[in-house]
């Protein structure tokens, strides 16, 4: 236990030196991929190896691939740094070697699930009485969203799909903007639906989706509506009560994977007026939460759907039979306890620092279109909230300031096609990140640009 003790403390000791490093390091810098691969690669070895050689033998090997995804000027994905309190709390889940499947493998992580589940259903305006599963991310919360929806849509129309599967079924329309994210369509796919089944909507000047042209769409029958928070590319919001009366008999599912944290900040809370009429919501945790990966939530209006269209049952899996807010809700039996690191970050930030955060990171992307935009560059988007989409002229040109800047590693952005034209997108999403950090990584942007 003693060399286990020493062979940990090195661990946080290299982990700490990375973090350390994030503010000054290169964002990312040129890979030899040969020389990368070869660290890794080899014959395994016939014997064992003592784990402190394995140890440093790894961050050695690791460290010429390293991006700094989790510092103050990666601005690629909407994707944030895991805070120094979640951080400590994934440490000590990996060292626990909790299986959050339900309350009898660990009444920990049942508990502590449970505590951040409600608290994250009042940040984000989710009734209280909705069910909250703790998933890998946005992928699989839109997943099971939609497998809840499929569920309630055809038990209404008389159908058993857990029972019957598809085949027979009454036909489901699903009802989605065409600027809805791409995991919408492999949540589908998944289902059984088929990206057939989507009756694309129209999209506003800014992405929102066009409620007139729902209303025209939306009718009786099982339907499945999928709205947005937080366009991927603008960051626009669908308004969601008005979509709630346009489509009032419809399941409505909304992809939040970032959007949803606007919830949380009464200065763009507003943007979310109406997102309890919802019936599923999908979020993603390690993007404005600043969490580690991998790290989701899924709620659900109706907990017996969520369950029903989710749940599985086996004589030797101790304490099944009764609904867990665990593994009856999401699709993991063998799950990381990721409901730790969530609480632990809830009770660093409190209420008022995730509203500090989502605004703080707002204002800073629109520091970044303005103070571009001065230097002649084209601001493509409305900046509600930390979306910013910017152009150099045509397209051959944004894609090579793209490069340009991915090569230099001052900070770390990436492209985007929308409505027919490339742009830089840049996501402010890191508890890191400051005005100097905008500043300057906009100066390298502008000087790359000429």
């Amino acid at each position: 236990m003693d060399e286990l003790r020493d062979l940990l403390a090195r661990a946080a000791e290299l982990a700490a030196d990375h973090r350390a490093s994030l503010a000054d390091r290169p964002v990312a810098r040129a890979v030899d991929t040969a020389a990368l691969n070869a660290a890794f690669g080899g014959p395994l070895p016939d014997g064992p190896t003592p784990p402190g050689a394995v140890l440093e033998e790894l961050a050695r090997a690791a460290e010429p691939g390293l991006v700094a995804t989790a510092g103050p000027r990666f601005f690629g994905f909407v994707i944030g740094g895991a805070l120094p309190a979640a951080t400590a709390a994934d440490v000590l889940a990996t060292g626990w070697d909790q299986n959050g499947f339900n309350a009898v493998l660990s009444p920990a992580a049942a508990a502590a699930e449970e505590a951040a589940g409600t608290w994250l259903k009042e940040l984000l305006g989710i009734p209280a009485t909705a069910s909250a599963g703790f998933v890998t991310g946005g992928q699989a919360a839109n997943t099971v969203g939609l497998a809840a929806a499929r569920h309630h849509v055809l038990a209404e129309a008389g159908w058993d799909v857990e029972r019957d599967g598809l085949a027979g079924a009454p036909r489901v329309r699903v009802l989605a903007s065409e600027e809805r994210h791409a995991t919408v369509d492999r949540a589908l796919r998944l289902l059984g639906f088929g990206t057939r089944a989507v009756e694309p909507v129209k999209a506003g000047p800014q992405g929102a989706i066009d409620l007139d042209d729902l209303a025209r769409k939306a009718g009786d029958g099982p339907t499945i509506v999928c709205l947005q928070a937080g366009n991927v590319n603008t960051g626009a919001c669908d308004d969601l009560r008005a979509a709630r009366a346009a489509a009032e008999n419809a399941w409505i599912h909304v992809d939040g994977a970032f959007g949803l944290w606007a919830a949380a900040n009464p200065g763009t809370a507003g943007l979310l007026d109406g997102v309890e009429l919802a019936d599923s919501w999908a979020c993603d945790g390690h993007k404005w939460l600043n969490v580690p990966y991998d790290s989701g939530f899924v709620f659900c209006a109706r907990p017996e759907v969520h369950a029903g269209a989710i749940a599985y049952r086996a004589a030797y899996l101790t304490g099944a039979g009764e609904v867990s807010g665990m593994g009856d809700l999401t699709l993991e039996s063998s799950r990381r306890a990721r409901g730790f690191a969530v609480w632990a970050a809830l009770r660093e930030l409190g209420r008022d620092g995730v509203a500090e955060l989502v605004d703080r990171c707002c204002r800073l992307a629109r520091r970044f279109a303005k103070t571009l935009a001065a230097g002649g560059a084209g601001i493509a988007n409305d900046v509600v909230l930390n979306q910013v989409l910017v152009s150099f002229g045509d397209d051959a040109r944004t894609d090579a300031v793209i490069d340009r800047i991915q090569r230099d590693g001052t900070c770390w952005l990436g492209g985007t096609t929308w409505r027919g034209r490339r742009y830089l997108r840049i996501s402010v999403s890191n508890w890191m990140t400051t005005e100097a950090d905008v500043d300057r990584s906009a100066a390298a942007i502008l000087r790359l640009a000429q």
